[in-house]
């Protein structure tokens, strides 16, 4: 294996890569990544079991001598890589397993891994692919992920659900006490599907997408692929069944009270700072007479708060109170792309739903906490 690559846009592959690079794992050839030189382009392929990635180096600075497959060290290939300063980088396999790369002044020889214990991943993708806008796949993970279980007891709540029916994508994340919902219309009428995608496959693919570029999502069997410009991104899925959700959701709502959401957030903010029982800081949203709301929470060794914000609208006839966990709805308010929201109730112990006028598709829903 010879060839030579201009540093960049190596740099630019492996860190991408990088994300699927295993640190830790039962099986060491995972930290490696692997190399698949042919005369027309670089295949990088890095795996953590969970997720892999192929990334594919083909451009006019690309001259490739000898092909061939070898694995190298990821962690020390990378490092070399971002360090080094030569604007080339020349990559050669010596005596079967060391790899010599050069830049420059620089010169390393690593110890190549054994290529045979490399796992075979294949790529493959289906026809009639799921088409998806960038900023749609980026606003569906940033808008619902946040609010999947970190508690494996129930394995299939620590994905995203993806329903696809139509033209219509539907995907929701709950942990059993919030749910986030976010619906977008699909270009391309699509068979029913529904999938379950770990929340940390789609974190680590939300920092590929950084351009507005289309997105290819193909389903296969037990996993999902992405194909997003020269990066293929494939991920297992989890296994069993969803809750369904729609059931969950509220259609009658008796009251209505629309905020000011920056004012609501850092007024919630503020009523919850006397509290130390841990995450799940209560607090208290109650209507006045006046038309004025006051947001309250209370600490017997402490002291209490009262918060008093003014709502931009109500619909509600005679009192109204209800506690919450300040955690869960500041979480749901900060994904709105909106400057002011509505909250929906049904009832003080009911859930509630919220929703803003620029975010079409996309709803919040919280339970509210039983309080004396």
């Amino acid at each position: 294996m010879i060839f030579s690559i201009d540093r960049e846009s190596l740099v630019d592959a492996l860190i991408s890569a990088s994300r699927a690079l295993s640190n830790k794992t039962p099986m060491p050839i995972l930290t490696g990544v692997k190399l698949d030189v042919d005369y027309d382009k670089v295949t990088i392929t890095t795996s953590n079991s969970d997720i892999s990635m192929q990334v594919v180096i083909s451009n006019s600075h690309l001259k490739v001598e000898k092909t061939g497959s070898h694995v190298i060290p990821g962690r020390f290939f990378i490092e070399i890589a971002k360090k080094i300063k030569a604007e080339t980088v020349e990559i050669t396999v010596v005596d079967d397993n060391l790899i010599n790369i050069k830049a420059g002044q620089s010169d390393f020889t690593l110890n190549g891994m054994e290529k045979e214990l490399y796992p075979e991943i294949t790529f493959n993708t289906l026809n009639n692919p799921i088409i998806l806008k960038d900023e749609e796949l980026r606003s569906i993970i940033y808008q619902t992920n946040f609010a999947t279980s970190v508690l494996e007891n129930r394995p299939i709540l620590t994905g995203v659900l993806f329903d696809i029916n139509g033209h219509k994508l539907r995907a929701v994340a709950t942990d059993s006490y919030r749910l986030s919902q976010k619906e977008i219309e699909l270009n391309i009428s699509n068979d029913l599907k529904q999938i379950v995608i770990p929340h940390r496959t789609l974190e680590e693919l939300s920092r590929l997408l950084t351009s507005n570029e289309k997105i290819e999502m193909f389903i296969a069997d037990n996993k999902v692929i992405f194909k997003h410009k020269n990066v293929m991104f494939q991920s297992r899925l989890l296994e069993g069944r969803f809750p369904e959700t729609n059931k969950l959701i509220p259609t009658e709502f008796p009251v209505e009270i629309s905020f000011n959401k920056n004012e609501l957030i850092g007024a919630i903010e503020r009523a919850s700072l006397l509290y130390q029982g841990g995450k799940d800081n209560i607090v208290k949203l109650q209507l006045k007479d006046d038309g004025n709301a006051i947001i309250t929470s209370h600490s017997s060794e402490i002291g209490k708060v009262i918060e008093e914000i003014t709502p931009t609208h109500i619909e509600c006839n005679g009192e109204f109170i209800i506690a919450f966990s300040a955690k869960y709805v500041m979480e749901s308010l900060r994904v709105f792309e909106s400057s002011d929201i509505t909250m929906f109730f049904t009832g003080v112990v009911k859930p509630f739903i919220i929703k803003g006028e620029l975010d079409e598709g996309m709803l919040q829903l919280v339970l509210p906490v039983r309080v004396e």
